[in-house]
């Protein structure tokens, strides 16, 4: 698949990092302080033009999370297809330090997956099923 990207000025184009990886990397067009608790709007200059079928679904990039406490606060991040705007990741620092990032560094991934178009019809009842209408925790903790 093909996916049309649009760079602002200085932005870097997506790429994956190794051969089979799932995710595109993005990176910040800008240097940025994140406070503890902070949730900071950083953009990366991409848009993108996802197939109608598709949407992008950006999700944290691991190193971040793990060494730094840095992830995205709406994980994962809906880009519908229809969009065509600047993906930003809004970039929550967890940690109980203050984490700098560098403009051009990778803040998260984009990953183009296949959704199905779906058309809700309101019904009286719905199938039996085992589990039931059983929520959280009901499944058990193994």
């Amino acid at each position: 698949m093909e996916l049309k990207v649009k760079l602002e000025e200085g932005a870097v184009l997506p790429k994956h990092a190794k051969p089979g990886d799932a995710g595109l990397d993005l990176s910040s067009m800008e240097s940025v302080d994140i406070w503890p608790g902070q949730t900071v709007m950083v953009g990366t200059g991409v848009s993108v033009e996802i197939p109608d079928g598709y949407f992008g679904l950006a999700a944290p990039r691991s190193g971040l999370a793990s060494k730094f406490g840095v992830t995205l606060a709406n994980a994962p991040g809906i880009v519908d297809s229809g969009y065509r705007g600047e993906i930003k990741a809004a970039l929550h620092n967890m940690s109980h330090m203050m984490h700098h990032v560098e403009k051009g560094e990778r803040v998260c991934q984009l990953l183009i997956v296949p959704v199905e178009s779906v058309t809700c019809v309101q019904v009286d009842e719905l199938s039996e099923t085992e589990r039931g209408d059983g929520g959280f925790g009901s499944t058990g903790s193994e």
